[in-house]
């Protein structure tokens, strides 16, 4: 595995947990989720800074938002019990499908 895919999976997986956490965060008034929140987005952003050294910042972007966005929405159905209608489900099938397509078919993916 090259070294910036692991650091874009960090980066993927750290911005799950503050996103996941921020509504036990309860706006910010409760301390530990807070301070998940805040470490996870730091720690995120930091990863993903690292991977913009050898990803476009396009193809980083696209795949972190994409995967994220199916990832939060696992998690929520799982520590919340958030549930998706059809159209949901299809948009998210949309985003997973689109960042397949970057990096199966794009020239700008592989850099």
């Amino acid at each position: 595995m090259q070294q910036h895919w692991l650091f874009l999976s960090v980066a993927i997986v750290s911005e799950v947990v503050a996103t996941s956490a921020l509504k036990a965060a309860e706006g910010f008034t409760r301390l530990w989720p807070s301070l998940l929140v805040v470490g996870g987005y730091a720690l995120a952003f930091y990863f993903l800074s690292l991977t913009l050294r050898t990803l476009p910042v396009a193809v980083a972007y696209a795949i972190w938002s994409g995967v994220g966005v199916a990832l939060v929405t696992l998690a929520a159905w799982l520590l919340y019990g958030q549930r998706l209608d059809a159209a949901a489900i299809i948009g998210l099938s949309l985003i997973v499908a689109g960042v397949v397509v970057l990096n199966a078919f794009s020239g700008t993916a592989s850099h």
